[in-house]
């Protein structure tokens, strides 16, 4: 059976945007996907809501997605903000893993303002998929969150990579990529992730 994997977006953008379409497809690959968005989107709102909103819509959506998909395993898989509030969900619901595409560990790219107090609380095992020039997660500062946690974590580093995953065109010239090439191996690690999973029968 089919994991169900849980779709949430960045802050900036809903589910609607080709960027989270694009992604939806390429994971159904591996699960069945079912995407949403938080309530201040569907408002029309700018201005992410306060955390607890954040979490309850989150927590709302994957109840939902549950009674619709008799999934044996779940995986919350986050864009960004998404990522986040989907650690936050799985230190109150039972998941089988996170997958954070772009994990935003400083605050406004604030070194000094770590969102890091989460993944150490972290029991579920982890994928942070993050691009070398990504400013809201140096992947220093990254490396010495993830030798601090408790939880099982991974990381695949998309070289050239910005907050959205994306190398510059000249960057894929000169090794002869396409931004295709860099996605397929996303997927492909976030694949090999999966399998190695201890998945709940229930």
């Amino acid at each position: 059976m089919k994991p169900l994997i849980l779709f949430a977006p960045g802050a900036g953008a809903t589910s609607s945007h080709p960027w989270m379409q694009n992604w939806k497809v390429r994971l159904s690959e591996i699960g069945d996907v079912e995407t949403f968005d938080y309530d201040y989107m569907r408002e029309g709102r700018k201005r992410p809501d306060p955390l607890p909103k954040l979490i309850v819509a989150h927590r709302k959506a994957l109840s939902q997605a549950r009674e619709r998909l008799l999934a044996g395993s779940t995986i919350l898989i986050g864009k960004s903000m998404g990522g986040r509030i989907g650690c936050l969900v799985s230190l109150e619901e039972k998941v089988d893993a996170l997958v954070c595409l772009g994990y935003p560990l400083c605050a406004m790219g604030d070194r000094a303002k770590l969102r890091d107090e989460v993944l150490r609380a972290l029991n579920t095992p982890i994928l942070f998929v993050q691009g070398t020039r990504d400013p809201l997660c140096p992947l220093d500062l990254l490396e010495q969150v993830r030798a601090e946690m408790k939880a099982s974590n991974f990381l695949h580093i998309v070289e050239g990579g910005d907050h959205s995953l994306r190398v510059p065109k000249r960057q894929l010239e000169l090794k002869s990529e396409t931004q295709e090439d860099v996605d397929r191996k996303i997927l492909e690690t976030i694949a090999q992730f999966v399998d190695q999973l201890p998945m709940s029968a229930d």
